[in-house]
Order: structure tokens, then sequence, then C-alpha cells
């Protein structure tokens, strides 16, 4: 509840916010919480089937102007049931299979070499895969339909494009895994992982002030929204992102010196208490 509400009050700023998606996910994973993590993956497959089911119910753009990137109802009952369901950003529908993907390798044992050497693999595989369809997808292979349906990004989240990032994330996790297993002590990893533990904190500073900051330094108007205004060259706004997150690390290591979560972590744990 409490993601669910700092999201929605957030949201009135930053219309891509995801926490409010979150506390939907968590909502649903709290009643599978204890259930054995086979039931996890069960639930992410049945997460995609609801999710392109609808899609032959409901136009995946109703309600959108992308142009704008505006959804004209959001605020409405049943805007905002659809939005969160099915075709907002971030919908439990199909996004709740990366959060129940994320609980079954939760429980698995990563003390285990085999563990990391698996996932990796799984993980390359789905993702050779998946790539594999699109290149012949490129080659115009397909006709127009499947296509687009292969090459989607984001928004729709086809099953294309959730099994090649979640195929990226199955390779990334016991790469770093191992890293830290490697460097246990170094200073770089622990300050790292320092910061990752505190993405809620950052996560919100970087859609506020973060914005802010950068909106003052290049002259423009944040509205949250596609404006008509002349973008911001991406060397810029890479070189901004890369600034930003190292003094988002040094402020990791000196706030975990003193208290043991983010500012915002520690207020959901108060709260939530």
């Amino acid at each position: 509840m409490f993601l669910f509400v700092l999201g929605l009050l957030l949201y009135n700023w930053w219309p891509g916010d995801i926490l409010h998606f979150y506390g939907g996910y968590m909502h649903i994973a709290a009643f599978l919480l204890f259930a054995p993590k086979k039931y996890y993956l069960w639930v992410a497959f049945f997460a995609i089937i609801i999710f392109h089911f609808l899609l032959l119910i409901i136009p995946v753009n109703t309600s959108w102007n992308f142009a704008t990137y505006k959804y004209a109802d959001f605020w409405a009952p049943v805007g905002f049931l659809r939005n969160t369901i099915y075709n907002g950003w971030n919908s439990i529908f199909p996004w709740l299979s990366y959060f129940m993907l994320g609980m079954f390798i939760g429980r698995l044992n990563w003390q285990n070499n085999s563990t990391k050497k698996n996932s990796f693999y799984i993980g390359l595989g789905l993702f050779i895969l998946m790539q594999g369809l699109r290149y012949l997808a490129k080659q115009n292979v397909f006709d127009a339909f499947w296509t687009n349906y292969a090459m989607s990004e984001y928004f729709p989240a086809y099953l294309p494009f959730i099994l090649i990032t979640a195929g990226f994330a199955l390779m990334v996790i016991p790469v770093c895994m191992f890293i830290t297993d490697t460097f246990p002590e170094s200073t770089i990893i622990n300050s790292l992982v320092k910061t990752g533990q505190m993405t809620l904190s950052f996560y919100v500073l970087h859609v506020t002030i973060g914005m802010v900051i950068f909106a003052k330094l290049f002259n423009k108007v944040f509205t949250g929204y596609l404006t008509q205004q002349t973008p911001v060259k991406p060397i810029y706004i890479l070189a901004f992102a890369i600034v930003f997150y190292i003094i988002c690390v040094f402020f990791s290591a000196f706030w975990t010196n003193k208290y043991k979560n983010g500012p915002l972590e520690t207020l959901m744990r108060k709260i939530s208490n």
C-alpha cells in the first residue's frame, strides 16, 4: 500500500511511474509468498497468457495519445483499472511475470555454483533464440503483423520482448554474483551493492530532483510528457546519467555508514511496521 500510494502521488509529476504497479505486483505476491516456488512460474505464465487474451478484446492503444504519451482517463475508475491491469506502462498483465520470475529465482540455492551456471545458460539460450527470431523478422521472413510482434519493445510487452529481457536478466544475475564472490572485499563492489539496496530512494530522486536539475542545466521545461521542445543530444543525457549515478554511489556509501536502509526504504519500513 505504501508503494501504491506513493506511486499515485508521484504519477502527478512523473506519468511513467512504476511504483503503483509494484504495489499491485506485491499485493498478488503476498498471497503466494509461502507457496511452492513452482507456482511462481505458473503465475508468470498465466500473466502473459491473460495479457495476450486481453489484446483480443481491448485495443492496446485505448485512451493513449502517442503524440504526447498522455493517458486520457487515468483518473476515471474504468480507465484506472484498464491502465493498471492491462495497458499501462508496466501493467500487472504481463509485467507480473517478471516479478514472479524474480520470486522464483530468489528461492533457488545460489550458493550452489550449478544454479548460477544453469541460470546463465538458460538465459543465454532464451536471448539467442529471441535474437534469432528478430533477425528473421528483419529479413522479412514474416508478414507485417508477426514482424511487428517480434520486434516490439517495452510497449506493448509481447512475448518475444518478455523472453529476451528475462533471458538477459538470467545472464546478468549470475555474472554479478560471480563478481561479488570473486571480489568480496572490493570497496567499489560493496558501494554498488549499497546503491542497489537504495533503489527505491534513487528511483524517486532521479525522476524528481534529477529531472529538475537536468531541465535547468539544458534550459528545458519539464512536463513529464512529450513536448515540442528541441530534444537534448543523447551524449549529454548519457553524461548527465553517469555523473548522477556516480553521485548516487558516493551518497550510498556515506548514508549506509550511519543508517541501515535508504531514506525512503526506512520510511516504508516505519509506516508498514
